[in-house]
């Protein structure tokens, strides 16, 4: 195996890690999935505070039909809308709502300090202690 591929192995060992406790924290303390608070923050950040699907789906990393799915358990929720583009009618926009606002704030500081001590527990394995610096270092 080349030293390449051994810290390739490394991050995701150490992505694999990070995204189960992320998850489950954000589930267990807010009935919020990982992927769901990650389209809250880039709507919250979006112009406007939304996004045309195809670019929250740019964004946080899924295809296009599993962010469709995902944007209409949020709106079932009250946290995002959708919005036809005003300059073409076949543009659909996902719009965070006060609400899901209200929800990113809450669960942001969750998803913030899990983040952090998950990144401490890897920094003391020796075998992940190098990916977690590059990391930290970026």
């Amino acid at each position: 195996m080349t030293v390449d591929e051994q810290a390739w192995g490394r991050v995701l060992v150490l992505h694999a890690r990070i995204e189960q406790e992320l998850a489950k924290a954000l589930q267990r303390r807010h009935g919020l999935g990982l992927s769901e608070y990650r389209a809250l923050g880039k709507l919250v950040a979006g112009p406007r505070g939304g996004l045309r699907m195809q670019e929250l789906a740019d964004a946080i990393g899924l295809n296009q039909s599993s962010v469709s799915r995902m944007c209409a358990r949020l709106e079932d929720a009250g946290l995002t809308l959708r919005d036809l583009c005003e300059d073409d009618r076949r543009g659909v926009y996902s719009v965070i709502t006060d609400a899901g606002r209200k929800r990113y704030s809450e669960t942001e500081p969750t998803y913030c300090a899990v983040l952090r001590t998950a990144l401490d527990k890897a920094a003391s394995d020796p075998e992940l202690a190098p990916a977690v610096s590059a990391v930290r270092g970026a």
